[in-house]
């Protein structure tokens, strides 16, 4: 079970007050009762872009995966025969992966890593690794923080085709077998919209949010049964 950290020292701002900017605070740590509270208010931190400043996100407009909307065409349905899926065996390797400063809108720096190998330490944050079955190697992935019914996703990599998708089919499974409510993918972009993720309001967020953290789930390591009735469609 997830250890409860000591309470942040911190007053976070509100994310029920908060105006159109996706940016609702600055400042504050990454310890992880601060880090804990803002998700549990709707939030996340990322830091404001070259500097060492933390920010507080939270969406106006925020972009979520719902657990029975997820699309999986033929091609991917045929990748997820081709990997190997474990969850945290390989938490830093993931998020180090994550932050590679070669990819376009790197944002994982070192403050970063450190809270969440900590959150991950305490039974918070949690990896989703495919693995290659012919080589051993760790070819894609995401992260991201449990919180009751809510799984936060935070970032995904891939190093062979449709591997960070496999992960994502792996996790939506999981979250459904142990009883989660909420998988929250912060903005929504083309890519994760595919993949069958919607836009709803700051506002429609906080409500679901609400009913997520008062939602008891199966501890994300427990063993859960996998679901195989998403949407799929028949792009290959």
């Amino acid at each position: 079970m997830p250890v409860e950290p000591a309470p942040t020292q911190w007053e976070l701002p509100s994310a029920h007050s908060a105006g159109d900017d996706d940016l609702v605070g600055i400042g504050a740590d990454l310890e992880p009762g601060t880090v804990l509270a803002a998700y549990r208010g709707g939030m996340f931190p990322m830091h404001l872009s070259g500097q060492r400043l933390v920010g507080w996100w939270s969406p106006a407009r925020r972009g979520i995966l719902p657990l029975d909307g997820l699309i999986i065409g033929r091609s991917l349905r045929r990748s997820c025969r081709r990997f190997d899926v474990r969850l945290d065996t390989a938490f830093d390797a993931v998020l180090m992966a994550c932050a590679d400063p070669s990819r376009d809108g790197a944002w994982i720096n070192d403050e970063i890593r450190v809270a969440y190998n900590r959150l991950h330490e305490l039974g918070w944050a949690h990896s989703v690794e495919c693995w290659d079955p012919d080589t051993g190697e760790l070819v894609g992935g995401l992260y991201g923080v449990h919180v009751g019914g809510l799984f936060a996703g935070e970032s995904m990599f891939h190093r062979a085709t449709d591997a960070s998708k496999v992960a994502l089919v792996a996790l939506v499974d999981h979250l459904r077998g142990i009883g989660a409510v909420l998988l929250d993918v912060q903005w929504l972009t083309d890519h994760l919209a595919s993949l069958g993720a919607i836009e709803i309001s700051r506002a429609e967020y906080l409500r679901r949010l609400d009913l997520a953290l008062h939602t008891t789930t199966a501890p994300f390591d427990a063993p859960a049964s996998p679901t195989d009735d998403h949407d799929t469609d028949d792009r290959s």
